[in-house]
């Protein structure tokens, strides 16, 4: 999959780098003839999937107990954008990426950066992309039905991607929250679909931009825009500020399956200190406190070994849209 259509790396990269203030960045190499030593201090960057001023904060029980177990010091670091955590990676800047699917995919072509986990939210590896709604008589073929708390139609109570497509083509016109273009569930799988389904999606609709998740829902939350793309189901981000998130945003149609999230790390760092980081990931997702804390950061159940193979049909998709 390296043949690729101009992409978004040459106008992306100095954006990117310039948009992630990275500390504690990695030590220097060494000459030609040796292999360059680990440094002494790790960046751990994260992406904005939510509230990003306070996900620093959120992870810090994560980045505490990586410093303990390599005995090197982590910070956390967040990422105006999920294209600038895979510059950062590249650059040398981070270390460590937790990045959506695409994203693990580009740090791994681009950059040589080895996938060692993805995540697993309540047994599931896949997820879909979501479509919302703050005006169901317009997009809902079947009556809303509510399944803990929060409202659906068209089918997208199975919770299993695709669900209520043949809906989406009434997005023609209206105001649509979407997400920066390496997005999966924010932008690339939920326009593919509409596109596919003949929507023009360069003059069609409306486009609002949202950086995150729950922007999205709150866009549609609160009338900015009438529709709204996000990972399912990222209504419970904001539910605990906006109770009745659940009843006023509904979900109307839900993309094909996208590969989970995961973590990547550079490599630049020794075969040993990239098994020492996958094993203390995935061994302290089995705990009590590492699952609360992983939940905490990104609705994270548990960390298991990746299967790189399986980011291939992301990386389809965005090509599809011009993207790689």
């Amino acid at each position: 999959m390296n043949t690729r259509r101009p992409r978004l790396a040459a106008a992306l990269a100095t954006a990117a780098l310039a948009s992630l203030a990275l500390a504690g960045c990695a030590g220097t190499a060494g000459s030609a003839s040796e292999p360059a030593a680990d440094p002494s201090s790790l960046v751990l960057a994260l992406v904005p999937s939510q509230d990003q001023a306070n996900l620093v904060d959120t992870a810090k029980p994560l980045t505490d107990m990586l410093t303990e177990k390599l005995g090197i010091p982590v910070s956390g670091v967040v990422s105006k954008d999920y294209q600038a955590a895979v510059e950062a990676m590249g650059a040398g800047q981070a270390q460590i990426g937790f990045l959506p699917s695409l994203q693990l995919w580009q740090a791994n072509d681009r950059y040589g950066a080895s996938v060692v986990l993805q995540t697993e939210r309540n047994g599931n590896i896949t997820y879909p992309g979501q479509f919302m709604t703050n005006n169901p008589d317009k997009y809902c073929s079947t009556p809303v039905v509510e399944r803990d708390g929060m409202s659906f139609c068209n089918g997208a109570d199975a919770l299993q991607g695709p669900a209520g497509l043949d809906s989406i083509t009434k997005i023609a016109g209206a105001k649509v929250a979407v997400l920066g273009p390496g997005s999966p569930a924010g932008y690339i799988y939920p326009m593919l679909a509409p596109k596919e389904a003949g929507v023009d999606i360069d003059n069609g609709f409306q486009k609002v931009p949202v950086t995150a998740n729950d922007a999205s829902v709150l866009a549609v939350y609160n009338g900015d825009a009438e529709v709204g793309f996000s990972f399912w189901d990222a209504r419970t981000l904001v539910a605990k500020d906006k109770s009745d998130v659940g009843q006023k945003v509904v979900v109307f149609g839900l993309t094909d399956e996208i590969p989970n999230d995961g973590v990547a790390v550079s490599k630049d760092l020794s075969p040993e200190l990239q098994e020492k980081i996958s094993t203390a990931l995935e061994e302290y997702s089995t705990t009590e406190e590492g699952s609360a804390a992983l939940k905490a950061v990104y609705s994270i159940t548990k960390l298991a070994p990746a299967d790189p193979a399986s980011l291939d049909v992301v990386a389809r998709a965005a090509q599809q849209l011009g993207l790689q």
